[in-house]
């Protein structure tokens, strides 16, 4: 198993998930990889986002490291550009983690269920887990 698999198991184990990915920053071009991922044919290890990432979504989650909970489907629509494929998964609430090392930003854990399946438990349960991620995604970022 490896250790980002690891972290979806605890994930699952948690607080449930029916899509889990992980993306690494990439400041210099301000774009997010993808890096593991549950659903590799939707969601493929090494796809990026740059444009569709929502501004406040990345002031939020990447510069200040703060989580983002959207509870519904709205929410998820309104930082997500594929919010209809999340949809077509089932998926319609979301929690994103920043992957913090010290003081800097690795990347972020996706995690999405169905609508109404996370609240601020839900978020704080996640935050507990998301160091797990830190040592896979150092070797990530660091070898670029």
């Amino acid at each position: 198993m490896t250790d980002l698999s690891r972290v979806e198991s605890e994930v699952s184990a948690a607080i449930g998930v029916r899509l889990f990915t992980v993306l690494a920053w990439i400041p210099e071009r301000r774009a997010m990889r993808r890096v593991y991922s549950s659903h590799p044919e939707q969601y493929p290890v090494g796809g990026e986002k740059t444009v569709e990432i929502a501004a406040g979504w990345l002031e939020q989650c990447i510069e200040k490291q703060q989580p983002y909970l959207g509870a519904d489907r709205e929410a998820v629509r309104a930082v997500f550009a594929d919010a209809e494929l999340i949809g077509s998964l089932g998926c319609g609430s979301v929690i994103n983690v920043p992957v913090v090392d010290g003081r800097r930003t690795l990347g972020a854990l996706n995690i999405l269920d169905a609508e109404g399946s996370y609240d601020d438990t839900s978020v704080a349960a996640a935050v507990e887990l998301a160091p797990l991620a830190v040592p896979a995604l150092r070797k990530v970022v660091d070898a670029r």
